[in-house]
């Protein structure tokens, strides 16, 4: 333990010295200037301060004052040592910072026993410090491990949804980057978009309740079948609006809005406008662009230039116009994704 003796009395650092020398895994650090011991307390956080009252320039209770104003030395112990009598002295000092007093002429037991006891308590300061840190890092892993596992099975289940729709491909990773882009071009809160980037691929995952004749149907649908198509909406948002994952619970608004019309004119409940919640109207612009630009076994991609001007065509009908301008807003950004994940 590291002990700093403050007195600008040489005799008095000596014998003190000497007493400290009596207590086991006890070093002693001297100072017979109150500023230089400030100063190097400040920058090292001692185990135990011992500091005189009367001292020129700086007294004991002025430098308790500045040792609290440091953040590192707020819990440092301080034992003032003095030869007033005065309880006013004593009452201040306890109210600047000071933990115990000694009165001078030191008595050598009377010293030896308060500092050991002293240094007993810092003792089991740092350790229940240090538990608690043992503890937060442990938290924070298992955590990690937690949130990990979940975004497993986030991105399995929308893979399974992918793969029971030859349509996809890398379209759930492009437009989950998308939605992630226009949500930061928003101004959203890093928490928002971190959590959309996850959450986005969950869009399509009521398709697992589509009939295979439909969902895989070659040809294009009649209205019975696309009523049935449309039910695919709601069917993810029934199996994962029951979750306590943020992520799932974003996933769920987002199956159940992205297929919305900004006009009224989507499924599955006619929302219009700004009702139709934020994630849903920044994944809705996403979707739409990746599906136009990528290959399907019916149609050739569209160009990129296409797929903008459809873009600005639909703001304000089917697309939110802020959403759409956020998205154009980042040209770089969008052929950056699209380059990085491409399809097989």
């Amino acid at each position: 333990m590291q002990v700093v003796i403050i007195d600008d009395e040489q005799i008095n650092l000596i014998v003190m010295r000497k007493m400290l020398g009596a207590i086991e895994n006890c070093d002693a650090v001297e100072f017979n200037n109150a500023k230089a011991g400030l100063e190097w307390c400040q920058l090292n956080d001692p185990d135990l301060i011992i500091v005189d009252y009367m001292m020129p320039e700086l007294d004991g209770m002025e430098f308790i004052r500045r040792l609290r104003t440091n953040e590192t030395c707020k819990n440092t112990p301080v034992l003032m040592v003095t030869a007033d009598m005065d309880k006013q002295v004593r009452y201040n000092s306890l109210r600047e910072g000071a933990n115990d007093f000694l009165n001078k002429p030191v008595d050598k037991l009377e010293f030896q026993a308060r500092v050991s006891n002293m240094l007993h308590v810092r003792r089991s300061h740092l350790m229940l410090a240090n538990r608690a840190d043992a503890l937060e890092r442990e938290v924070q892993q298992r955590t990690k491990l937690i949130r990990d596992r979940e975004r497993e099975t986030i991105v399995k289940l929308a893979r399974a949804a992918e793969f029971r729709d030859p349509e996809t491909g890398a379209h759930i990773l492009r437009m989950a980057h998308y939605s992630r882009l226009i949500a930061n071009r928003l101004g959203m809160r890093q928490n928002f978009c971190d959590t959309l980037l996850e959450a986005a691929p969950m869009h399509d995952v009521g398709k697992l309740g589509t009939p295979d004749q439909i969902l895989l149907k070659p040809a294009r649908l009649t209205p019975e079948e696309f009523e049935i198509m449309k039910q695919h909406a709601t069917i993810g948002y029934e199996i994962l609006r029951d979750s306590a994952s943020p992520v799932l619970q974003m996933g769920a608004i987002i199956a159940w809005t992205h297929h919305e019309k900004f006009d009224a004119t989507g499924y599955p409940r006619g929302l219009k406008g700004e009702d139709i919640p934020l994630e849903g109207r920044i994944v809705a612009v996403a979707d739409v662009f990746d599906a136009l630009t990528s290959e399907r076994p019916y149609k050739k991609p569209w160009t990129h230039e296409a797929a903008v001007e459809y873009l600005v065509e639909q703001r304000g009908k089917h697309l939110d116009p802020s959403c759409v301008d956020a998205f154009l807003s980042a040209p770089e950004s969008i052929r950056e994704i699209k380059n990085q994940y491409q399809d097989e």
